[in-house]
C-alpha cells in the first residue's frame, strides 16, 4: 500500500492493466505491471457470464481480492463500486478489502443498482450522500496508506460543471484520489486536470468503444493523469480468443490447428509455477520427519 501512494505523487504515470482472479493477476506481474486493478465489469463477465449492472456482491469481490493478493505483491487497487450499500456498508467494504490486501478503493456516486460508466442510464445520489460515504471510507481504513478513490458519473447525468462541482467537493470531504468518468473529448479531460490536478492525483479509464477517446499512457501523463486503468481489455481479449478456440476444436476436433496460439502443459505449469511449489512442499514432506 506505502508504495503506490508514494508512487503516485512522482509525477510518473501509473498504468494498472484490469485483472480478475489470480492467473491474470500472475501474468500481469509477470508482464512487469507494478499495479493491477480488479475491476467489478471483468469480475461480472468471467465469473457469472453477466454484464456490469450491479451484479457483483461484495463479498464476492472479497474472494477475488484474497485469491489475487495471496499470489502476487502488486499494488491492488479494486473497483468497489457503490460501497454496496450506505455510509455504514461503505465502511465495512473498506474494512474488509483493506485486511484481504487490497492498496486501494475505488467508490462512485451512483444510486444502486449501478451500471457501468460507459453505459446509459445511470442516476446518481447526492453530492451529500457521497460525502458521508468518503467520510466513512476514511474514517474506517486501518493505514492512511489505503487509498480512497472517489468516482463521479455526473457528466453523463448532471453535464460536465457538475462533474467537476462533485469531484472538487469529493476531494474536500477526504478522497486520495479523484475518477470523473466517462469525459466525451481530450478537452475535458484537459479541463479535469486543470479544474482538479492540483488538489489530489487523478485516474483516468480507458475502454475500448468507451465514451472516452481512447489514448495512451504518454499522453494522459502529459495532460496531468496520475494513474490510468484499462479494466476491461483482457477480458475483451480473453472472450474474443475464447470465442475462436472453441470455433476451432468444435470445427476440427482437435486443438492442433489452435496450437500456435496456447500455452501448451509444460509451458502453462512454467506460468504457475509448478515445479517451484512441488519443490516447497517437499520440504515437509513426512518422510523428512518420520522417527
Amino acid at each position: 500500500m506505502t508504495r503506490l501512494k508514494a508512487r503516485l505523487g512522482n509525477g510518473e504515470i501509473v498504468v494498472a492493466p484490469g485483472v480478475y482472479d489470480g492467473l491474470s493477476a500472475l501474468i500481469a506481474s509477470q508482464a512487469g505491471a507494478e499495479a493491477i486493478y480488479l475491476s467489478g465489469a471483468s469480475l461480472a463477465y468471467t465469473r457469472f457470464g453477466r454484464p456490469d449492472i450491479g451484479l457483483v456482491t461484495a463479498t464476492e469481490v472479497a474472494d477475488t481480492i484474497a485469491a489475487i493478493c495471496d499470489r502476487v505483491t502488486l499494488p491492488l487497487i479494486v473497483d468497489g463500486d457503490t460501497g454496496f450499500g450506505n455510509a455504514l456498508n461503505v465502511q465495512r467494504t473498506v474494512r474488509t478489502f483493506e485486511r484481504m490486501g487490497a492498496a486501494a478503493i475505488q467508490l462512485e456516486d451512483q444510486t444502486m443498482p449501478k451500471r457501468c460508466g460507459h453505459l446509459n442510464g445511470k442516476n446518481l445520489v447526492s453530492t451529500g450522500e457521497m460525502i458521508g460515504k468518503i467520510k466513512a471510507a476514511t474514517d474506517a481504513r486501518a493505514s492512511d496508506d489505503f487509498i480512497i478513490i472517489a468516482r463521479t458519473d455526473a457528466i453523463a447525468v448532471e453535464g460536465f460543471e457538475a462533474a467537476l462541482d462533485r469531484a472538487a467537493a469529493y476531494a474536500e470531504a477526504g478522497a486520495d484520489m479523484l475518477f470523473v468518468e466517462a469525459p466525451r473529448t481530450v478537452e475535458e479531460m484537459e479541463q479535469i486536470v486543470a479544474a482538479l490536478g492540483k488538489t489530489v492525483p487523478l485516474m483516468a479509464n480507458m475502454v475500448e468503444g468507451g465514451k472516452t477517446p481512447p489514448m495512451n499512457a504518454r499522453d494522459l501523463e502529459k495532460i496531468g493523469y496520475s494513474l490510468v486503468i484499462f479494466p476491461g481489455g483482457l477480458t475483451r481479449a480473453v472472450a474474443h480468443t475464447s470465442r475462436a478456440y472453441f470455433e476451432s476444436l468444435l470445427r476440427t476436433g482437435s486443438n492442433q490447428a489452435f496450437s500456435n496460439q496456447m500455452f501448451d502443459f509444460a509451458g502453462i505449469n512454467q506460468i504457475v509455477g509448478t515445479n517451484e511449489l512441488l519443490e516447497t512442499g517437499s520440504a515437509y514432506d513426512e518422510k523428512r520427519f518420520s522417527r
